[in-house]
């Protein structure tokens, strides 16, 4: 008997996932129902397809060779299922990404909607994680990530603005206690705001200047998990914060905050869409050509208080390994 199509579809999602609670997060459906499918699926096949355990779920050799002659086919029927809603060649479907979460909510927006308005029978799902994992892997069509992220085998698509320039501030109040620096060696790490990551990384500080690279890690009074506490911090004199010029701008115009060793700071190139070139849904491929066509969403495009890989260690990389 042939299985069922949702079934078949659950455990291609709880694969891709990694785990019954992560493909239920990720499809808005209860983790039982999944399991369940799962084990309806493998009844019927009788045949082991995902190796459980306390802390992760993988495929087994079976599951792995039906995974990959499932995932193509069944992104070829969601393809054909919403093509019955477009019109001629407009694409319809929806495209799946992953992405940092401060791309999700600085840069993507403006490019999001003006994407969706030329193509009314396409949806977008954006979800905004900051983990490090495999975004292929877990069901997206595509992820966002800087240059020194991006692997060999995909093929990457500039997305946002093509320059971001990092800043370190601080407010005037605490230079006027510990002095402005006019070198990175005249930092001290426990005047550094931190940024944690749900790894339980912090971010580290670099700076470049010719031959000279300097790393610092920040050990401040603040060490924070949300870019708006760390600025705040920083505003109120307990410490200099790293981030966007752009993000800092307001409180910078504002007096609230000062700019320092900018010339250690160089800028470095923005965040791209990358993609596999060997299944693309029709929605991909128009999200594709639109950023290939729309200089507006490229390069005219606002930037947004991303930590680049070369400063930060985790939001560049989430979503590559």
């Amino acid at each position: 008997m042939i299985p069922d199509l949702a079934d078949l579809d659950a455990f291609v999602a709880v694969a891709r996932a990694r785990g019954f609670r992560r493909a239920a997060y990720l499809g808005n459906v209860s983790a039982s129902a999944l399991s369940e499918a799962v084990r309806r699926l493998e009844a019927r096949l009788d045949t082991r397809l995902l190796q459980r355990s306390t802390r992760s779920v993988t495929p087994t050799e079976a599951g792995q060779r039906l995974l990959d002659r499932l995932e193509p086919a069944l992104g070829g029927v969601a393809d054909a299922l919403a093509a019955l809603h477009a019109d001629g060649d407009e694409p319809a479907g929806t495209l799946r990404l992953n992405v940092p979460t401060i791309v999700a909510s600085h840069v993507l927006p403006p490019i999001v909607a003006r994407f969706l308005h030329r193509h009314p029978h396409v949806r977008m799902e954006v979800i905004g994680d900051d983990r490090f994992i495999d975004v292929l892997g877990a069901g997206f069509d595509a992820g966002v990530r800087y240059d020194e992220r991006l692997e060999r085998d995909m093929i990457a698509v500039p997305l946002g603005p093509r320059e971001q320039r990092f800043v370190v501030a601080g407010a005037p109040a605490w230079f006027a206690r510990h002095g402005r620096p006019t070198h990175p060696d005249q930092l001290r790490a426990e005047h550094c705001i931190g940024h944690r990551f749900a790894s339980g990384l912090v971010a580290v500080w670099e700076f470049e200047r010719g031959d000279e690279l300097i790393r610092i890690a920040p050990a401040g009074r603040v060490i924070g998990s949300h870019s708006g506490i760390e600025v705040q911090a920083a505003v109120d004199g307990l410490g200099l914060v790293a981030s966007f010029d752009e993000f800092l701008r307001p409180a910078i115009d504002a007096g609230l905050l000062e700019a320092v060793l900018g010339d250690w700071l160089p800028p470095f190139p923005g965040p791209k869409l990358y993609f596999s070139g060997r299944h693309q849904t029709a929605p991909l491929r128009a999200f594709v050509d639109f950023l290939r066509t729309d200089a507006s969403s490229t390069a005219d495009a606002t930037p947004s208080p991303v930590v680049p890989a070369a400063l930060n260690s985790e939001a560049g990389q989430a979503g590559t390994q």
